[in-house]
């Protein structure tokens, strides 16, 4: 008996501007069957969906490209892996066998990095708010210590008379560069703090000015912004060091902010096609820092602290899909088990999504359509993009959501889901990195009171 096949009301699917191809078709030939050589299938067989990919190579590689667009244009760089953007522990320890150093915003990134036999002294300790007790273990395990406020030098003060030491102290600038422009952290440049700040330390009995770090923000696609930034931290670093011959300044810490080849919703053009090169990044930094130096015969440690531009790239989400509905509005729409919870910057970001089965004309799947893929949550807001192009594709069909390592992982929460399981592709082996939650570890920390633990009647 022939098997029954599956009615579904038919759709008119409108052609767009840009999606018309001779034959007035968009049509969808790319599919994502196998991640670094592993079929998706075998991955979701094995640890489920959804599931957060990532694959070894492609981030030794990354590293190992950055590290070197760097080291060629500038003698002393060292790079600072930024654990916010990823904190798997896993991820870290890879770029630390690298030679990453670890930079962290908060004490519990300071604890993983300790658990991962980083020793203090190759950790920056960054951010707005370190507790007196983080700030005095840092201090004790000569970590360097960008302050980001007043208030926070004068703990810092507090902290060296206590233990009987001149403690050396980064302080973070941040200066007019765009229009969105990271102004509330560290010291503005424009207002005078960041001077004040300079003299406030050059005066003190406790502390010693030992480097300068700026982070002007994050996907920034503009080089230059970044060859300005240099040049007025340049101006600067003369000011002090000219007012203050007791100044010397160690390192100059430029911060992160590279991108990578996500399209933001904004963006026109895809991100592949604006994203600079490490190279040019490299240029936009490294030309003023060694046309400074290379006169003045004393050429202060280079820090960079990448964390999207190393990881984004290389971690990739399984999810599958559970349900079709039609919209009123004539849109299709595709309801898949990863939501907002686990791709949270799918507000900022257009992702590349990809089928992992091939859909081709003879199996009369060819013909793509502009669909809204939502996720799982009960929550009107969990939508992970619109007018994705796609195929027409059944519940059970997996898709590969590209490019998702960075501020994901980190910034996902249980609402309504659990976390799935993270894995790592090592040449053609596949192991956890993070194993999926259940409702006992999500459990193990809550309290019920004796006389809330009995249900009356």
């Amino acid at each position: 008996m022939p098997e029954k096949k599956l009615y579904e009301k038919p759709t008119i699917v409108r052609n767009m501007q840009g999606s018309m191809n001779k034959l007035a078709g968009a049509r969808q030939r790319q599919q994502c069957g196998e991640i670094a050589g592993i079929s998706v299938n075998e991955l979701v067989k094995g640890f489920g969906s959804p599931l957060w990919v990532a694959c070894e190579e492609e981030l030794r590689l990354k590293y190992k490209n950055l590290y070197q667009a760097f080291s060629l244009r500038y003698p002393k760089v060292t790079i600072a892996y930024s654990y916010k953007t990823n904190f798997l522990p896993g991820i870290c320890a890879l770029f630390h066998q690298e030679g990453a150093w670890a930079e962290v915003v908060s004490g519990f990134e300071y604890e993983i990095a300790l658990s991962l036999g980083v020793p203090g002294s190759q950790i920056i300790f960054n951010g707005p708010y370190k507790t007196r007790e983080e700030l005095e273990r840092a201090v004790k395990l000569n970590s360097t210590i960008n302050a980001d406020s007043f208030e926070e030098l004068y703990e810092l003060e507090e902290i060296a008379e206590k233990l009987g030491r001149k403690v050396k102290v980064g302080i973070r600038i941040n200066m007019k560069l765009y229009e969105a422009n990271w102004s509330r952290f560290g010291f503005s440049l424009e207002e005078g703090d960041a001077l004040r700040a300079a003299h406030q330390i050059a005066q003190s009995g406790n502390l010693t000015l030992s480097g300068l770090h700026i982070h002007i923000g994050t996907q920034i696609l503009d080089k230059d912004i970044y060859r300005r930034m240099v040049e007025r931290l340049l101006e600067f670093y003369q000011e002090i060091t000219s007012q203050y011959s007791e100044i010397t300044i160690e390192y100059l810490d430029v911060g992160g902010g590279f991108a990578s080849s996500n399209t933001l919703h904004h963006e026109w053009i895809s991100g592949e096609y604006v994203c600079p090169t490490f190279e040019e990044y490299a240029d936009a930094i490294c030309i003023p820092l060694t046309s400074e130096f290379s006169k003045a015969g004393h050429m202060p440690r280079l820090f960079l602290e990448p964390g999207r531009a190393l990881v984004d790239e290389c971690i990739h989400m399984i999810a599958t899909l559970v349900a079709r509905k039609d919209l009123p509005d004539g849109q299709r729409g595709l309801v898949l088990n990863a939501g907002i919870n686990l791709l949270p910057t799918s507000y900022w970001y257009r992702f590349d999504i990809k089928p992992a089965a091939t859909h081709n004309d003879a199996a009369g799947g060819g013909i793509a359509e502009r669909v809204h893929l939502y996720g799982p949550l009960c929550m009107n807001i969990d939508c992970i993009q619109e007018n994705a192009l796609l195929p027409p594709l059944r519940a059970g069909e997996h898709l590969v959501i590209r490019n998702v390592g960075a501020y994901n992982y980190s910034q996902s929460w249980q609402f309504i889901r659990l976390r799935p399981a993270a894995v790592i592709i090592t040449g053609t082996s596949v192991e956890y990195l993070r194993l999926p939650e259940n409702t006992d570890y999500i459990m193990q920390l809550n309290r019920i009171p004796e006389h809330l633990a009995h249900r009356s009647g």
